[in-house]
């Protein structure tokens, strides 16, 4: 019979990933601790490592309202194409 496939959620792996970031356990005790891979914990730890500057670098939130304008601007650009295609299939149609 198959093992059921165990779906962690985000605080746990961050948990997780923060006790390896410890380091006063060995990763065999965190992985007999919390039933999770070797593998699997050091992929977490990396996945803390690399992304880590992404918590320092907008603080306030400036990075999603400059996306939130990227995105109006680029939807008004799609329907104003959208409408200059309409016209051209009219008038050459």
């Amino acid at each position: 019979m198959k093992r059921q496939r165990r779906n962690h959620t985000p605080r746990f792996k961050a948990e997780v990933a923060i006790d390896a970031l410890r380091e006063r356990e060995t990763i065999a005790e965190l992985t007999s601790r919390h039933q999770v891979h070797s593998t699997v914990i050091g992929v977490w730890k990396k996945t803390v490592l690399e992304r880590s500057q992404e918590l320092f670098e907008n603080p306030r939130g400036r990075k999603n309202k400059e996306q939130e304008e990227l995105t109006d601007r680029l939807y008004r650009q799609i329907g104003q194409l959208q409408v200059e295609l309409d016209w051209l299939k009219k008038k050459l149609g």
